[in-house]
């Protein structure tokens, strides 16, 4: 086991984001996906991150060329995953293909690996069940866009213990990242506020209170917030957020059940920019 090497599992957006904050931070990544495809669209992205960075003065050409070089992509579970000290899964945001995930790793790496989950929502401590040690198991629940976003949650299941979390600290400052240490609830601190923001701006738009553009520069301007809400979903993804919803109403009651107009998106195909239409269009783009 390397503690200078870590693993990240899912190459989507997530995945590919947290890739680059780790091998600018220093860390040899070995990001790991099934699909040969996602692998090299994220190894391109994580290429234009770059390039972005230093246009902007925030990367030097040094530390972006010596990144890229600690950059490896694997198809293979167990070969991207067993060498590394810390593993950050990044698969879609359901239970069952979770806990799948960490059984594999369970078996794949050291025993003094720390084993990170970047579930939005989801239980860490029921993640953790299905390893041999779950005191090693925690949330590391980055933002996106992973580069910009400063927040790293951390999140305590029932057996994690302090050095997993002083590790998952740790991890986090060599990715320039601020941290807040939370123990486990649904949709832990932000998710939860988020979620109730983006769900009421959905029904204020089935009302017809406001058009989304009017909804979401309301929020921008009079909120300071940096995105509107409807604009956050889009990026967020509109599935996502309703697998959210789903979750948090059923653990949280009736205040969390998903407005009918996100559903009917959701099931019309519109998820958001990866889909290129959700609550806006962007086919053009």
């Amino acid at each position: 086991m390397d503690k200078e090497t870590i693993c990240v599992v899912g190459g989507g957006i997530m995945g590919r984001g947290i890739a680059y904050v780790a091998a600018l931070g220093g860390y040899s990544v070995r990001l790991v996906d099934v699909s040969k495809e996602r692998l090299e669209a994220a190894r391109l992205d994580i290429e234009r991150m770059l390039d972005a960075g230093r246009v902007r003065g925030k990367v030097t050409d040094v530390d972006a060329t010596a990144a890229l070089g600690r950059l490896s992509l694997h198809t293979d579970l167990k070969k991207g995953a067993a060498p590394a000290g810390c593993v950050i899964e990044a698969v879609p945001e359901l239970l069952e293909v979770k806990v799948a995930t960490f059984e594999r790793l369970s078996d794949y790496c050291s025993r003094d690996a720390l084993l990170a989950t970047n579930t939005s929502a989801l239980s860490i401590t029921e993640i953790a069940s299905s390893v041999a040690l779950p005191e090693r198991v925690l949330g590391m629940h980055f933002f996106n866009p992973v580069p910009k976003m400063k927040l790293l949650e951390i999140v305590r299941g029932l057996e994690t213990d302090d050095e997993a979390v002083a590790a998952a600290a740790e991890i986090g400052r060599r990715m320039g990242k601020e941290t807040v240490t939370i123990h486990e609830s649904p949709g832990f601190v932000t998710t939860r506020m988020n979620a109730l923001i983006g769900n009421e701006a959905f029904y204020m738009l089935q009302e017809g209170v406001a058009t989304a553009e009017e909804i979401d520069r309301a929020v921008r301007l009079g909120l300071n917030h940096p995105m509107g809400p409807l604009e956050m979903v889009d990026l967020v993804g509109l599935d996502t957020r309703l697998s959210i919803l789903k979750h948090l109403h059923a653990t949280l009651g009736e205040k969390y059940r998903p407005c009918p107009l996100l559903v009917k998106y959701v099931k019309a195909g519109r998820l958001g920019r990866k889909a290129g239409r959700g609550v806006y269009d962007y086919s053009r783009e």
